[in-house]
């Protein structure tokens, strides 16, 4: 996986990607995800009491999953009381979204389309919330200030990722070292072939953050567990447990 600051088109190339390879395996993946009853983050499912992701309550609030894929975290807010609407490119993660609904008889909207370009008004949401949705897959220049449109005053903004040192560490074939691999001074658009993932280092997203109207309120550093319950082909538990390979940014919209 190589940096690449070309600005060609990453959201067909994602769509494509979503669409034509992970959807056949992340799919499997949907109903475990829906039907938690504890909610759980990221590659290490880290649970919800450890990391607070969520407001004390949700209930009432609306809510925007910024890159939803098959929509298990705003499933999640729904059962809390939330009204979820969720946003994504794939139309086959959509459709397994749309799936689980049926299945759970879980209903909230599903939009095709572009974080980036969220076809509502300002001042929608009360909470904007990415688990490897927009928070990777999207130009952060892009989706961070759309998710600041969209939020009424005071709303927030939670969101997961990759770490910036998971990113500097990952060789170009795509697994993580315990060495430097690139350096972080542009670092910004990671490209693997046939998808782009977007790492900006913590100064440049605290200032985009900032200049966007937010105000940090958190940033958590995961730590894998140990046991954990699998390693990944792009970096091992072992490998998490020393170093972050993945963060979780909380923010609220000033005013």
């Amino acid at each position: 996986m190589t940096v690449h600051e070309d600005p060609a088109d990453h959201v067909e190339q994602n769509r494509r990607y979503w669409d034509d390879e992970a959807a056949a395996w992340h799919g499997p993946l949907a109903r475990d995800h829906w039907s938690r009853t504890e909610r759980r983050w990221g590659l290490w499912a880290t649970p919800e009491s450890q990391v607070s992701v969520l407001p004390d309550s949700v209930a009432g609030m609306r809510t925007i999953e910024l890159g939803c894929g098959t929509a298990y975290v705003s499933a999640w807010l729904a059962r809390a009381g939330a009204h979820p609407t969720g946003i994504d490119v794939s139309e086959k993660q959509l459709a397994t979204a749309r799936a689980m609904q049926a299945e759970f008889g879980i209903d909230f909207p599903l939009v095709l389309g572009r974080a980036e370009e969220v076809p509502y008004d300002d001042n929608t949401f009360d909470l904007a919330i990415s688990e490897y949705g927009a928070s990777l897959w999207c130009d952060p220049r892009q989706w961070i200030p759309e998710a600041a449109r969209l939020l009424v005053p005071g709303g927030r903004l939670v969101f997961m990722r990759y770490s910036p040192l998971f990113a500097l560490c990952l060789r170009p074939e795509g697994t993580a070292s315990t060495t430097l691999s690139r350096g972080q001074f542009g670092l910004t658009r990671l490209d693997g072939g046939n998808h782009v993932q977007f790492v900006l280092p913590h100064g440049e997203m605290l200032r985009l953050l900032r200049s966007s109207g937010f105000v940090v309120e958190d940033l958590i550093e995961v730590q894998a567990p140990r046991p954990a319950h699998r390693d990944y082909e792009e970096v091992s538990a072992d490998w998490a447990h020393q170093w972050p390979s993945e963060e979780i940014w909380k923010a609220r919209l000033a005013g």
